[in-house]
């Protein structure tokens, strides 16, 4: 953003315990392949994303940079040195040269954001300082340095810019359902966009147990004497599988309009990550490096895609997607589901003791 940001270097910014450093790393790495996959195409408009970040530049990020220098406290050596230390050490890990700036600002409100596009600073308010231990916090900074290197700001934007576009249809037959659409479509990828993130800040810390905790923090408060991690993913097991197809209805309704995955979900989905071989293999070294960015196909990343949300229909628990696997594999029982989960009668035709 200005002269004075530092950029990261291994003389003075080695991590403070034994963690990998991704040379080179590509985001593609750990970005969810349902947002890789739109990063990728939107990537392609080049020139787009230039003119972005350039008007931002000139404009928004400067009123944004003077505003927080105003009202915030920019961490340094001198002021909360140890958060300083934290940014530093997350661009250090994933290799990216120009350190953001991050502020501190006073609201007992638990958020940290990433802000801008040309040179994105980093925001956190004091309600997530007091919240997090120190390794928790080196998550969620990991967090907002990914959304910082995979440019999602700026392609948020231009998909708003696009959507605002699309309501010029409006007025055309079953345009407010195409508009409707997209909106949804955007808000599914903003959640995706977050289980990237939580990836970064995950190979930014090495300690899955940190960032589990962190997020079961955003859920249940500071008392980690009355919470469990193991518990907690007993709890999102019960959410993905819970009562019948009422409650896959009301989950999916209750999703859709949230811009952020619920906290179960993403402890859930960031343990199956950190499980997985894909994981080990960023850690020995093997993942996709940013000079072959240019070389990815958008036509494979939406394979990809596909895949996944293939893969999680077909594990889901969820009683609404285990309805949609037998249409998919053959409705010959279906209707029976539909008129159990309505009428109450059980499968003998004995009726439900549920009023």
């Amino acid at each position: 953003m200005t002269d004075s940001t530092r950029t990261a270097g291994p003389a003075d910014n080695v991590p403070g315990r034994r963690r990998q450093r991704f040379a080179g790393i590509s985001t593609r790495a750990w970005e969810h392949p349902a947002d890789r996959s739109a990063l990728v195409a939107l990537r392609k408009l080049t020139g787009f994303d230039d003119v972005l970040k350039k008007l931002a530049g000139l404009v928004s990020e400067r009123s944004v940079r003077l505003m927080f220098l105003a009202t915030a406290v920019k961490t340094s050596e001198r002021q909360y040195p140890e958060l300083y230390n934290m940014v530093r050490d997350a661009a250090y890990v994933l290799d990216l040269e120009r350190v953001p700036e991050l502020y501190v600002t006073q609201d007992p409100k638990v958020n940290a954001m990433c802000i801008g596009m040309d040179a994105p600073v980093i925001v956190v308010t004091t309600g997530l300082v007091e919240l997090l231990d120190e390794e928790e916090l080196r998550a969620v900074i990991g967090h907002e340095v990914g959304h910082a290197m995979s440019g999602h700001a700026v392609y948020r934007t231009m998909l708003l810019i696009l959507t605002n576009l699309a309501t010029r249809v409006g007025w055309v037959p079953l345009g407010n359902l195409a508009i409707m659409a997209l909106v949804t479509a955007l808000k599914e990828w903003f959640r995706k966009a977050e289980l990237s993130c939580d990836r970064a800040g995950l190979l930014a810390g090495q300690d899955p147990q940190a960032s589990m905790r962190g997020l079961m923090k955003l859920a249940g408060g500071h008392n980690l004497g009355e919470m469990n991690v193991d518990a907690f993913l007993e709890q999102a097991e019960e959410y993905e599988k819970a009562g019948d197809l009422r409650d896959g209805v009301l989950k999916l309704l209750q999703v859709l309009p949230q811009s952020h995955p619920f906290a179960v979900v993403r402890v859930a989905k960031l343990k199956q990550w950190s499980e997985s071989d894909e994981y080990r293999s960023i850690l020995a070294g093997a993942y996709p490096r940013r000079a072959d960015d240019p070389q990815a196909k958008v036509s494979d990343q939406w394979k990809a895609a596909a895949d996944s949300y293939g893969k999680s229909l077909k594990d889901s628990k969820d009683p609404l997607f285990t309805l949609i696997r037998d249409f998919a594999d053959g409705a010959g029982s279906v209707g029976s589901k539909l008129k159990d989960t309505f009428t109450g009668a059980k499968g003998n035709g004995q009726k439900s003791d549920e009023s």
